[in-house]
C-alpha cells in the first residue's frame, strides 16, 4: 500500500523538477538572446535564431515569452546584472573636484569598453525596434542623467558658467564621446579621461 505521504512527496519532487527545467529553459533562451543582441543586434535577432541557439523549438520561446518586449526586458535585466553600471560611491570620496571627475570618467570609460558591442547594437537599432527605448535604454538614460547632475553639483560652478559645465560633463559622459576618442582617434583610455577632465575643469574655472 502506497502511503499518502509518499505519494505527495513524489508529486512535490516531480513538480520541483518541472519548475527547475522550466527555469533552466528560460535562462537558456535569455542567454541566447543576449548573445545575439551583442553580435548581430536586436533588429536582426529572430525568434528562430534564438530558438536554434538555445536548443529549443520556436513554440518554446513563445511559451516562455509571449511578447518580444518581454523577452527584451528579460535580456536587458540579465545583461545589466552581469555588467553593473558604475557606482557613484567609487568616486565621491576623491580629495578634490578634479580627482572625483577623473575617477568618474575612468569608471565610465572602463564600463563602456566592457559593454561596447551590446551598447553599440542597441543604440543603432533603437530607431527601428520600438520597445528598445522604453525597456532597454530608459533606465540607463535616467541613471546617466542623475550622474551628470551629481557631477555638475560636485563642480559647484558659479551660476554664469553652470550651463557650460553641464554641457562639458554630459559630453564627457556620453558613450559616443568615448567611441570618438578611444576607437576613432585611438587615444588610450587614460588619455581620453585626462582630456575630458581638463575640458570640464576649464569650463568650471573660466
Amino acid at each position: 500500500m502506497i502511503s499518502v505521504v509518499d505519494d505527495k512527496s513524489s508529486r512535490t519532487y516531480r513538480l520541483g523538477r518541472r519548475v527547475d527545467a522550466m527555469t533552466e529553459t528560460r535562462q537558456r533562451i535569455t542567454e541566447a538572446t543576449v548573445q545575439l543582441h551583442g553580435t548581430v543586434g536586436p533588429a536582426r535577432t529572430t525568434i528562430s535564431s534564438i530558438a536554434e541557439l538555445a536548443g529549443v523549438q520556436r513554440q518554446t520561446v513563445y511559451r516562455h515569452f509571449p511578447a518580444e518586449e518581454e523577452l527584451f526586458a528579460a535580456c536587458s535585466a540579465h545583461y545589466w546584472e552581469r555588467h553593473p553600471w558604475p557606482d557613484p560611491a567609487s568616486w565621491r570620496s576623491g580629495d578634490s573636484v578634479r580627482a572625483r571627475i577623473t575617477e568618474a570618467l575612468a569608471r565610465f570609460y572602463a564600463f563602456y569598453a566592457d559593454v561596447e558591442p551590446m551598447l553599440t547594437n542597441v543604440l543603432r537599432d533603437a530607431p527601428v525596434v520600438p520597445y528598445i527605448e522604453k525597456v532597454g535604454l530608459a533606465s540607463y538614460a535616467e541613471f546617466l542623467d542623475g550622474i551628470a547632475r551629481d557631477l555638475v553639483a560636485t563642480c559647484a560652478p558659479p551660476r554664469d558658467n553652470r550651463k557650460a559645465v553641464a554641457a562639458a560633463v554630459r559630453h564627457a559622459l556620453a558613450f559616443s564621446t568615448w567611441q570618438s576618442l578611444v576607437r576613432e582617434n585611438r587615444l588610450s583610455r587614460r588619455a581620453a579621461v585626462e582630456l575630458m577632465s581638463a575640458m570640464i575643469e576649464a569650463a568650471r574655472v573660466r
